[in-house]
């Protein structure tokens, strides 16, 4: 089991990292009545914050089933937008083909992948007698029937992700699946305001479950749970077993065509003007968290307060996006550990936040000194006579001033020498004019 969140070594290490954002995350965890709680599997999710010539990513992938989808889709889209040539050119529908474009070649790639993995399952179940139960050829052949599990486990392995896009000044965003983003905005009285740009698809929306019925799936039978398959998500990025085999897939099987699409919801683009205060993006665990534990119908703006304190109170973004996870952390776990309803094992998901931040004040924040640092080389005459300057100036200015001139810097704002070179240049010279000078050594 893994106990940490992934941090193998990828080609995306040494990619240019956006200066104005913030990562947060927790592992999932699964709760057992004596109060000690534990991971239920490995960190399924995967982050992008990126800054290019012309353009920033930002995306959030929540994987299912294992990690491996959404290791792979993160980082070939990522490859898409790096390798991308980016101009001021391109027209906002460019742009939204170019995401959806996206999506749709990411999960025909990773598809692809899974020939071997289909050919070995096909194989084994070949080994299978006729009228053996699974029971039976356990006790046969126990290793074949674990490796039968772990491909089948590799076939609904999958992701839901949600991504944005800043290039000409505009915002764009995809997703597909139940990640989500929001932008906060103010309006004309200041006020803040919060805008979901993301689609849950999910079963709770009913344009999803009209486009389901379309195509011949029995809504009727879908309403009365809360899963597709293996996933709650009614579109994904991977995940075999509901897509080239959603036939097999009971609640799936009538349909006339592939349910379970990669097609994104897109919006954009989306003008950065002053208003536009900060964006999130987040896997569906954060907020699902926050409706357990509050039962509330607002989780957004939960959220947004929640962030708001945050920025009050850090001085870092990445102290802001993990004092949200943090707060909601607990919050599910004192909800949990409060309620007598609650069954022997209940858990939550991975929890990961994004934020970008364009211009909402961090109060605290650990800024670098506002002074340029412009060194110059002075004569030791000159530097005395700077020094003697600076000391009538001292007496007039303030404690913070008087200390900045004690650390050297005069009243031009440039740094004095702080090292003598005078006995190097004096056996420089020496040497140069008694001809022991080493070979390859000049001075002009």
């Amino acid at each position: 089991m893994c106990s940490q969140k992934n941090d193998s070594q990828s080609w995306t290490d040494d990619l240019p990292v956006c200066k104005n954002t913030g990562i947060g995350f927790s592992i999932n965890q699964k709760y057992r009545e004596d109060g000690h709680p534990q991971e239920a599997h490995c960190y399924e999710d995967y982050t992008s914050n990126y800054k290019f010539e012309n353009c920033h990513w930002y995306a959030v992938f929540d994987g299912h089933e294992g990690r491996k989808a959404a290791e792979y889709c993160s980082q070939r889209m990522l490859a898409d937008i790096c390798f991308s040539p980016w101009n001021e050119k391109r027209s906002d529908e460019e742009i939204k083909e170019f995401l959806r474009q996206c999506f749709v070649t990411v999960e025909k790639a990773y598809l692809d992948t899974m020939g071997e993995i289909l050919a070995e399952k096909t194989d084994l179940i070949c080994d299978i007698p006729e009228g053996c139960t699974p029971f039976e050829f356990y006790r046969r052949k126990p290793e074949k029937l674990e490796r039968l599990k772990y491909l089948n486990n590799e076939l609904e392995c999958g992701t839901t992700a949600a991504v944005a896009l800043i290039c000409n000044d505009k915002l764009f965003v995809a997703n597909v699946g139940n990640c989500r983003v929001l932008l906060f905005q103010t309006d004309q009285n200041n006020v803040l305001k919060v805008v979901q740009l993301s689609v849950d698809h999910d079963l709770k929306n009913e344009d999803e479950l009209l486009r389901l019925s379309q195509i011949g799936v029995n809504i009727n039978k879908l309403r009365k749970g809360s899963h597709l398959g293996n996933q709650e998500s009614t579109r994904c990025l991977g995940n075999y077993s509901v897509k080239l085999a959603y036939t097999e897939c009971d609640e799936l099987s009538t349909a006339t065509q592939e349910p379970v699409t990669s097609e994104p919801d897109i919006h954009g683009g989306i003008l950065l003007d002053e208003s536009c205060r900060f964006l999130l993006l987040m896997s569906s665990g954060l907020y699902k968290s926050i409706e357990e534990a509050t039962r509330t119908d607002q989780v957004n703006k939960f959220i947004a307060q929640c962030v708001v304190e945050q920025f009050r109170e850090q001085s870092t973004l990445a102290g802001v996006a993990q004092a949200v996870v943090d707060k909601v952390v607990h919050m599910h776990r004192d909800w949990f550990m409060s309620s007598t309803a609650n069954a022997v094992y209940t858990k939550r998901e991975d929890m990961t936040l994004v934020l970008r931040n364009f211009n909402y004040p961090l109060p605290n924040a650990i800024t670098s000194p506002s002074k340029s640092y412009n060194p110059i080389v002075m004569s030791n005459e000159v530097y005395k006579n700077t020094l003697t300057a600076n000391s009538t100036i001292t007496n007039t200015t303030s404690s913070s001033e008087e200390n900045l001139i004690d650390d050297g810097i005069g009243a031009d704002l440039k740094i004095a020498p702080y090292v003598d070179f005078s006995e190097f240049y004096n056996n420089f010279k020496i040497a140069k004019d008694s001809g022991t000078l080493p070979q390859g050594i000049e001075w002009e």
